[in-house]
C-alpha cells in the first residue's frame, strides 16, 4: 500500500511539473477558464457548495496536482473528472495560476485557544488551516462535511497520499469529527489579484 502510494504521489508530481511553474500561468486567461469552476468554488475560490473546498491561494502546484490526478484518472470525482478532462495544460496551468494568486488568511474563532488545534495536522495545515506546507492544502473555513469525508477516504483507502493515508488510518470517527469540527470554524479571508482588502465569503 505505502509502495503503490508513493508511486501515485511521484506520478502527480512529474505530472505538475510538466506544466511549468507558477510564472507561466496567464491570470486573465486564468480568471476566464475559473468560469467552469465557479459554481462550486467561486470566481475567487471561496466554495459555494459545502461538498467543494476553498481554493483561494492554494499554491500553483497544488492545484495543478490535482486537476492533472482527476484529468488522468488517478483521483475520481463525478464532476470533477469530467471538468479536468475537457482541460488543456495551458488551461490548467492558467487557472491554477489564478486561484494561486488570491491571498488567503484564517483566524480563530471567538474564544479559540490554538493549544487545542489537532495536533497530528498542525505541521502540515497550521493551526489556523493555512497551510505552511506547500504540499498540503488549506484547511481553513471548510466544512465539516467535506473535511471528514476526505479523511475517511484516506482511511479506506478510496483516496491515498503517502503521508495522509497513513495519519488517516488510525483515526476514529471522533477524532475525524473534532478535526474537521477545529478547521470548519476557522474564520476565512481571500483577497482578489489587486484588490485592496478582503473579500471574506461574500466572494
Amino acid at each position: 500500500m505505502k509502495g503503490l502510494s508513493a508511486l501515485t504521489l511521484g506520478g502527480l508530481m512529474l505530472a505538475s511539473a510538466a506544466f511549468g511553474d507558477a510564472a507561466s500561468g496567464d491570470l486573465a486567461a486564468g480568471r476566464k477558464v475559473a468560469g467552469l469552476c465557479r459554481v462550486c468554488h467561486g470566481l475567487q475560490g471561496v466554495a459555494q457548495v459545502p461538498i467543494a473546498p476553498h481554493i483561494a491561494g492554494e499554491p500553483v502546484s497544488y492545484i495543478t496536482r490535482q486537476l492533472a490526478a482527476f484529468r488522468s484518472g488517478a483521483r475520481e470525482h463525478e464532476m470533477m473528472t469530467v471538468v479536468a478532462r475537457g482541460l488543456t495544460d495551458t488551461q490548467i496551468a492558467d487557472v491554477a495560476a489564478w486561484y494561486s494568486a488570491h491571498t488567503a488568511r484564517a483566524s480563530l474563532p471567538p474564544g479559540a485557544d490554538a493549544s487545542a488545534a489537532p495536533a497530528l495536522c498542525v505541521t502540515c495545515h497550521g493551526e489556523t488551516g493555512i497551510a505552511v506546507n506547500p504540499d498540503a492544502p488549506n484547511l481553513a473555513a471548510e466544512t465539516n462535511i467535506y473535511l471528514a469525508t476526505q479523511l475517511k477516504a484516506f482511511r479506506s483507502g478510496k483516496r491515498r497520499h503517502e503521508i495522509m493515508s497513513g495519519i488517516a488510518a488510525d483515526l476514529t470517527d471522533d477524532e475525524i469529527r473534532a478535526s474537521a469540527d477545529w478547521y470548519a470554524a476557522m474564520r476565512l479571508e481571500v483577497t482578489e489579484p489587486g484588490a485592496p482588502g478582503p473579500c471574506g465569503a461574500a466572494c
